[in-house]
């Protein structure tokens, strides 16, 4: 069957993270025919994926539809399906439930997912944090670990099952073990007839010498501090040798847990392999400095897929500011018919770097000014509120913070496991 000859240029996006979802919304009124596939139907702010993990938000107040979103765009098409190979000469991209979509330009922002540095057998017991399925799977086993310790008959039986461990000393590390300490120490405290919620032991692994290896010395060692003002073990400059159902080894100790939580990687995704691009050790490509790839200049790599080089030949984080800034960029190339000639380099205009710490602490690097406390909080706070995508998640969660802050408690603590009673029996048999 002959092909229906297109009257627009079609410019495929895949992804509907900030890096695809910017260029979108930036050509809304241009005169492309725009088509955005993603794996799921929603937008995800990750950045405070952690809290839904934690029981602090509900899926729906951090995830919108990417329809809803982009349902004025007279222009757009949204598919939700997920790419299995891009064939660059043809100028195809492959979906799994649909047949191939032929493009004249391709913006190519599927995300990454959590690395465990070759040892693949250790996600079973240590589920890492990328996705909303990511965060309910911890945030019930968190919430299921109290259950299971309120059913032991002895005290060493129930702290296994109260110990948990964070694997990464970022920012995501920080703000997880933060949280979970709150989490036994306020938002459980009371619920249990058996157990001592305050008896929960938090511990954070990271390999450099420091938390917050990526930020200054002195916030790096302020929040370090505020962490174990909440009781939480900060063990740094020892790696993890093995992950087991027993529990963590970090370097020859063993730390028993049945509560583990990855947080010390990334790999991009599988398809950037079929784009036939040089790569790195973490399959980001390597691309051009406008963020295309050397031979095919119509597509452009951004956000956690792309190896974009600074100045000092570091590449740039996979965080949200930078993926916001390059979808940015890339929609103003097309936009002005820039496509394949010599346009300026993408430059990452850095406005810091945060990380919170339970409730009302934080530690900031923003303008130049180094600060953490209550101040660093807010600063934390208003910046995540503003960059949420809909109104009504930045109403739900102004709310549920305010409840958060004044009560100390948590909203999103329903456990929805089916057969949890038959579960937890299994899990004390075996332990």
């Amino acid at each position: 069957m002959a092909r229906v000859k297109r009257l627009r240029k079609r410019l495929i996006i895949i992804g509907a993270g900030f890096g695809g979802l910017n260029v979108a919304l930036r050509l809304a009124n241009a005169d492309y025919d725009i088509v955005v596939v993603d794996r799921t139907n929603h937008h995800l702010f990750q950045p405070l994926l952690y809290q839904v993990a934690t029981a602090a938000l509900a899926p729906e107040d951090i995830a919108s539809p990417v329809r809803k979103i982009l349902r004025e765009q007279e222009n757009t098409l949204v598919l939700m399906s997920e790419v299995t190979r891009i064939d660059v000469d043809a100028r195809e991209v492959h979906l799994h439930n649909h047949s191939p979509l032929t493009y004249d330009i391709l913006v190519v922002a599927p995300g990454a997912r959590h690395s465990y540095f070759g040892k693949n057998e250790w996600e079973k017991f240590a589920p890492g944090l990328k996705t909303l399925d990511d965060a309910l799977t911890i945030r019930e086993n968190i919430l299921v670990s109290f259950e299971h310790a309120e059913l032991c008959d002895s005290h060493s039986q129930a702290q296994t099952f109260m110990n948990f461990v964070v694997i990464g000393g970022g920012p995501t590390g920080v703000e997880l073990a933060g949280a979970i300490a709150e989490i036994a120490n306020h938002a459980m405290l009371k619920n249990f007839k058996r157990i001592d919620s305050r008896n929960a032991r938090v511990y954070i692994v990271e390999g450099a010498e420091r938390l917050l290896p990526t930020m200054s010395p002195e916030l790096g060692k302020r929040a370090q501090s505020d962490l174990e003002r909440l009781g939480v073990e900060a063990i740094t400059g020892k790696m993890v040798t093995e992950i087991t159902g027993e529990g963590v080894t970090v370097g020859e100790r063993l730390i028993r847990s049945t509560n583990i939580i990855w947080a010390a990687g990334n790999q991009a995704a599988r398809v950037l392999e079929t784009l036939g691009a040089p790569t790195d050790r973490q399959g980001r490509v390597i691309v051009e400095p406008n963020l295309s790839l050397a031979k095919h200049p119509e597509i452009f790599v951004v956000g956690d897929a792309a190896h974009c080089k600074t100045k000092d030949e570091t590449p740039l984080p996979g965080v949200a500011p930078v993926a916001i800034q390059q979808g940015r960029y890339v929609a103003k190339i097309i936009a002005d018919n820039l496509v394949g000639k010599e346009t300026r380099p993408f430059k990452y205009r850095d406005n810091g770097t945060m990380a919170t710490i339970g409730r009302s602490r934080a530690v900031a690097e923003v303008f130049g000014m180094k600060y953490g406390g209550f101040l660093a909080w807010c600063t934390w706070s208003m910046i995540h509120l503003m960059y949420l995508t809909l109104y009504k998640n930045r109403a739900r969660v102004l709310i549920e913070w305010l409840y958060g802050y004044l009560t100390g408690q948590r909203g999103a603590r329903l456990i929805r496991r089916p057969s949890e009673e038959e579960s937890i029996k299994t899990s004390l048999r075996t332990h």
